[in-house]
C-alpha cells in the first residue's frame, strides 16, 4: 500500500508524537509499504529548529525506508496561545505545496496526526480529490485542551472551532485515538461507531526491559547506589503541571537517602529550574538520546506522572508507556475513574491532580516500602507485557489500514 503521513512532528529522537510518528512509518516501510512523509523540520521540544535543519526551506530525505518532505514554519522564541496558533498555521499553510506534489504519485491513504487540527482540512480536501482514503489519529484533543487550561479564552469562540472539528472529523473515513475515553469523545463529536478505531500508542517492550543491576546514570549523576530515585522524564510544557514537582521536591528535601531527577526539555523547563534552584535533592538531565532510554527509565524506583486535572483524559501521556515497560511503579495525578488513574490503580498510586501534598505522601509511602515498590513494578511489566507491545499495536494498524484501503 501506498501510505502519506502529513503531521507537524516527525522526528524518532524525540518523545510523544514525534516518536511514534517516526517508529510508525519506519515499522510500515520495513514491511514493504511505500511510505512517504510531509512533516516540518524537528523543533520540539525546545521550540528552536534543531542543527542541521532550515525553517526556511523545503527539503526531501529518505529515513529508513521511507521518504521525508519537510517545510517551512514559523517557530516563535516565546509561545503564548496566538503565537501557537500563527506558528501552526504557518505549516498548515506552507505544507501544501508539498501536499499537492505526491498528486502523481497517488496514495492510497492519507494519514494526519492531531495535533495539529490545522492540518486536517487540506489533507481531507487532498484525500477526497485525489481518491484516496482519509484517516484522522488524534493523539491529544488539542482543541479541548486549549481551552481547559485557557490558552483559548471565549464561550463563542470556543463553540465555532468545536464545530469546525466536528465537521472535519466527520469527513474522514477513519477516526482512531489512544485510549478508550477518548474514543468515547470522538463518538461524543459525532463520528460513527464504525469509523472509529482504538490505536493505542506502544513501546518496544522486548527492547526496554527491565534493568537487573544499576543504572550507569547513578554513577554519571553522582547517586548513591542505595538511594530512592524517583524520576520525571518526558515533556516539560504546559499541560505537565510541572510547578507540583517542584513543591513535592521541597516538602520532601530532608528525606534521606530520597532523590529526584527531572529529565526532559520544554517551556516549562526554566521556571522548573528556577523553583528548584538551591535544591540538593534534584537533579536535571537535558533530553537523552534514545538509546539510553533503557538506562534512564531503569535508574528511576519511582516513576512521576503529574496532570493538570483540567486536562485530565483529554490527553494520554505517552510516556507511561515506556514507564510501565521498565518495570517500575508510578504515581500519577489522576482521577480514579480516568484511564490513567485506573492503570495507576494497578501499577503504583494513583493521586488527586494538583495536590503536591498528595504527590509527596504517595512518594514517600513507596519510597519505605521496597518490597511494595518491587511487586507494582512486576505489575507495571506485566501491564506492558499485555498492552503495548509494538509489534501487536503496529499489526492491528496495519490491518486496519488495509481494510479501509479496501472499502468502497
Amino acid at each position: 500500500m501506498k501510505l502519506l503521513v502529513y503531521g507537524i512532528n516527525f522526528a524518532p529522537e524525540l518523545t510523544g508524537i514525534g516518536k511514534y510518528s517516526g517508529e510508525m512509518v519506519a515499522w510500515l516501510a520495513a514491511r514493504g509499504h511505500e511510505v512517504r512523509v510531509v512533516t516540518a523540520p524537528p523543533y520540539y521540544p525546545d521550540w528552536a529548529v534543531w542543527p542541521g535543519y532550515n525553517a526556511g526551506q523545503y527539503t526531501r530525505e529518505e529515513w529508513q525506508g521511507a521518504t521525508v518532505f519537510r517545510t517551512p514554519l514559523w517557530v516563535p522564541r516565546k509561545v503564548t496561545g496566538t503565537k501557537r496558533l500563527l506558528h501552526l498555521a504557518s505549516f498548515a499553510l506552507s505544507s501544501i505545496p508539498s501536499l499537492l506534489a505526491q498528486w502523481r504519485w497517488k496514495p492510497d491513504l492519507v494519514f494526519v496526526t492531531e495535533p495539529p487540527l490545522f492540518c486536517a482540512p487540506a489533507a481531507l480536501a487532498f484525500a477526497k480529490l485525489r481518491g484516496a482514503k482519509s484517516w484522522l489519529h488524534i493523539q491529544d484533543y488539542e482543541v479541548d485542551a486549549a481551552f481547559e487550561l485557557g490558552l483559548l479564552q471565549g464561550r463563542r469562540v470556543r463553540a465555532f472551532v468545536a464545530s469546525v472539528e466536528r465537521s472535519l472529523m466527520r469527513g474522514f473515513d477513519r477516526i482512531s485515538t489512544i485510549s478508550q475515553p477518548m474514543l468515547q469523545m470522538a463518538a461524543a463529536k459525532g463520528t460513527d461507531d464504525a469509523r472509529r478505531v482504538l490505536f493505542e500508542n506502544w513501546a518496544d517492550v522486548a527492547g526496554l526491559r527491565p534493568l537487573t543491576g544499576p543504572s550507569p546514570y547513578r554513577a554519571e549523576l553522582g547517586i548513591a547506589h542505595d538511594a530512592v530515585v524517583a524520576l520525571y522524564s518526558g515533556n516539560m510544557g504546559a499541560k505537565q503541571g510541572l510547578e507540583l514537582l517542584a513543591e513535592m521536591a521541597v516538602m520532601l528535601k530532608d528525606q534521606p537517602g530520597l532523590e529526584f531527577v527531572f529529565c526532559g526539555n520544554g517551556a516549562g523547563r526554566a521556571d522548573l529550574v528556577k523553583r528548584c534552584e538551591g535544591m540538593s535533592n534534584v537533579r536535571f538531565l537535558d533530553l537523552q538520546p534514545v538509546e539510553r532510554l533503557g538506562d534512564l527509565l531503569g535508574m528511576a524506583d519511582i516513576h512521576l506522572l503529574p496532570q493538570r486535572a483540567d486536562a485530565a483524559d483529554l490527553v494520554m501521556p505517552s510516556r507511561l508507556t515506556g514507564m510501565l515497560s521498565s518495570g517500575r511503579p508510578v504515581v500519577a495525578g489522576a482521577a480514579p475513574d480516568t484511564q490513567v488513574g485506573r492503570v495507576a490503580a494497578q501499577c503504583g498510586i494513583a493521586v488527586p491532580p494538583d495536590s503536591p501534598r498528595a504527590f509527596a505522601d504517595a512518594v514517600l509511602d513507596l519510597a519505605t516500602q521496597p518490597e511494595r515498590r518491587r511487586e507494582l513494578g512486576l505489575s507495571a511489566r506485566a501491564y506492558a507485557e499485555r498492552h503495548f507491545d509494538r509489534d501487536a499495536v503496529l499489526t492491528r494498524l496495519e490491518q486496519d489500514l488495509r481494510t479501509v484501503i479496501a472499502e468502497k
